[in-house]
């Protein structure tokens, strides 16, 4: 028994041409998924298919878009070029940022450092740290990746930053990094180097603001907390 694909379908079921007369807002998530894995399984339609991969997810996008290649594979129907069509229609989706450093944006406030920073975190199953870098004005002049780690924890390494900050004429940096786990709660390690970027840009004349803990489900910011000193 061949699979079921959507070219077998009833033209007015077919989301495809659904999209097209229709419009993209009008397809569910299912339908979508089913647009870019092409067909189903030899027992199920790709939107059965879609469907019971998102039901796997409760119905959550962002748990789909956290699961890998291997994951995705562990579906019947779904091949390597499947997962990978998924994965990365969902990256291209997280890549896709309202902010722009190009337009310069006043930060007075965490909340306005997360709305920026956000993005770069969505989704990751590892950790990263980040500087955001800030002018006389506390306008953004740019971001910059300074760590990849595992799931646990990442290296930021405190000559890396200070020497971007100066070589981009900064005056003040946020820190950040993520939690996968998604638990808002500062570590010993992160409080101890906090610490230590503060003194080192004491000495070097660069403030650091804040530093902020980000997951999908929001931040934990140690200036809020009044715990940056």
């Amino acid at each position: 028994m061949e699979s079921f694909s959507i070219k077998q379908w009833s033209e007015e079921d077919r989301p495809r041409e659904k999209l097209a007369t229709q419009g993209r807002q009008s397809l569910t998530d299912a339908e979508l998924i089913a647009i870019l894995i092409g067909s189903g399984s030899r027992e199920l339609t790709a939107v059965d298919l879609s469907k019971r991969i998102l039901a796997n997810c409760n119905n959550d996008l962002n748990q789909l878009a956290k699961l890998s290649l291997k994951d995705l594979t562990k579906f019947k129907g779904i091949g390597e070029a499947k997962a990978i069509s998924i994965a990365a229609a969902l990256e291209l989706a997280r890549r896709r940022k309202p902010e722009s450093f190009d337009i310069k944006k006043s930060i007075t406030s965490s909340a306005d450092a997360f709305e920026i920073m956000k993005w770069h975190f969505l989704d990751l199953p590892h950790e990263e740290f980040r500087i955001l870098m800030l002018n006389q004005a506390n306008k953004t002049i740019k971001q910059e990746l300074i760590g990849r780690g595992g799931i646990t924890g990442t290296v930021a390494d405190s000559r890396l930053i200070f020497r971007t900050a100066l070589e981009n004429r900064a005056v003040a940096l946020i820190l950040f990094h993520n939690h996968p786990s998604g638990r808002l709660v500062p570590s010993e390690a992160d409080k101890q180097l906090t610490q230590k970027l503060l003194k080192a840009g004491k000495t070097l004349d660069i403030k650091i603001l804040d530093h902020l803990i980000v997951s999908d489900a929001g931040y934990f910011s140690f200036a809020d907390e009044g715990i940056l000193e």
